[in-house]
């Protein structure tokens, strides 16, 4: 008899981002390189699916419809979420950078 293996589940990746085409270009280049990716463009519903769990990965915008992206970031770190937050934003000023940073982000890139 052989034992049956269960593979391990792929990373899951939240994608937090407002403008389509750019949430089709990141999905597909994740999934390309085998990552499980999950999206939305608002930001409480970004709370809401990063608090069921299974989320590894969090790229988010700053810019969104509702709550921002600081206040995403701001929230998670609040309730324990402690998987890496990458804001990935247009706004390239240095004080979005450091108050980014400051409010839990891992990383922070400019578009």
């Amino acid at each position: 008899m052989s034992a049956v293996t269960s593979s391990p589940r792929p990373r899951r990746v939240l994608v937090v981002e407002d403008e389509p085409s750019l949430v089709v270009t990141l999905t597909d280049r994740l999934e390309a390189e085998g990552f499980s990716v999950v999206a939305t463009g608002d930001g409480d519903r970004a709370v809401d699916l990063a608090a069921e769990g299974g989320v590894d990965l969090v790229l988010l915008d700053i810019t969104l419809p509702g709550r921002d992206g600081f206040d995403v970031c701001r929230d998670l770190r609040q309730r324990g979420f402690s998987a890496p937050i990458l804001m990935l934003t247009a706004r390239s000023q240095t004080v979005d950078k450091v108050v980014g940073l400051k409010l839990g982000a891992d990383d922070y890139l400019t578009k």
